[in-house]
Order: structure tokens, then sequence, then C-alpha cells
């Protein structure tokens, strides 16, 4: 079954050099792609990725409110997110991320190689 992603991110370059280097690993996936958290949370409303990877600076809402409503959510509290951030990279942020749920935490610019291999290691912990 092929991978479906959720990148949350209104970054255009930052979404189409994920889905390059998703292209050029022969990662088979579904990439949709929301701008904001409300259309996020109307992509999940469709149906829950196999991950999401959530930007914590989003236009309409912090990524840290948006991950706890997919935390409170049963349907959603299973599927992991990373977090990506251009602007909020100190420990601190980091930490704030982590203790709200997320699986890990990058910074941007993003190495496609170590981003792959986290979400390759939280979907098998995660059964997903």
């Amino acid at each position: 079954m092929p991978l479906d992603i959720l990148i949350v991110d209104d970054d255009r370059n930052f979404i189409e050099t994920l889905r390059d280097g998703l292209k050029l690993k022969n990662v088979e996936a579904s990439v949709r792609v929301a701008a904001s958290a409300r259309e996020a949370l109307d992509a999940l409303s469709a149906s829950a990725p196999s991950v999401i990877i959530l930007d914590v600076q989003l236009p309409d809402m912090h990524g840290i409110e948006f991950l706890k409503l997919i935390r409170d959510s049963a349907r959603l509290r299973e599927v992991p997110v990373v977090f990506i951030s251009a602007k909020y990279t100190e420990p601190a942020d980091r930490s704030e991320a982590m203790l709200a749920g997320a699986g890990a935490f990058f910074s941007k610019p993003v190495d496609i190689e170590l981003l792959w291999k986290e979400l390759q290691y939280l979907l098998k912990r995660s059964g997903r």
C-alpha cells in the first residue's frame, strides 16, 4: 500500500523539494498538501494519512496548537507527526514540539535523506 503523506506548510519550495526527494528515492507515496491549518483539517476529515509533516508557523494557527488538535482526536492520535520549521529552531521550541506529541523536529533547510530515515523509523514504530 502506498504511503499517504500530508504536508501542512505554505512554503512551495520546501514542498517541491520534498516531492522531488521522495521521487529520487523511489518512494511510492501519495503526497497531499495543505497550506493552512483549516485546509489540513479538511484533508484530515476525509482520511487519516500515514504521516503528517507539519510546519510550526502556519498562517492561521501555531503548529503546536494544531498538533494538540490531532492528539485529541481518537482517529488521528496515532498518526506520526514530524515538525519542520525555519523560524522556531531553538532547543525550547524542539522540546515543546516533542512534549506536544511530535515524533521528530527538523530545521529548514531539511536534509531529505535524514528526513526520509526518520519517516521510515516513525512509520515502522507506528505500524503504518
